[in-house]
């Protein structure tokens, strides 16, 4: 099966997603190389960076997943590479 690497941006506009946010995103876990979050507290935000190696259809899961929640917003960046697994 073909996987490829994607970031996935995600600006959280208000707390009370977060709980959500992170339940989804331990689903997906086994398919995270990595995750930042940044707090910016001067414009009440925050801004999460996801990495995975996944197949296409599970990096649009995620990211549709994610971009249902209330008050978050996503965009998702595919490489160009892929590769068998």
């Amino acid at each position: 099966m073909e996987t490829r690497i994607a970031l996935i941006g995600i600006i959280v506009e208000n707390k009370e997603s977060i709980e959500k946010l992170n339940i989804i995103l331990s689903e997906y876990s086994q398919y995270i190389i990595g995750r930042m979050g940044l707090p910016y507290q001067k414009k009440g935000v925050s801004i999460i960076s996801i990495v995975l190696d996944a197949t296409n259809d599970t990096i649009s899961a995620l990211s549709g997943k994610l971009g249902m929640l209330p008050h978050i917003t996503t965009k998702t960046i595919y490489s160009k590479i892929s590769t068998e697994i």
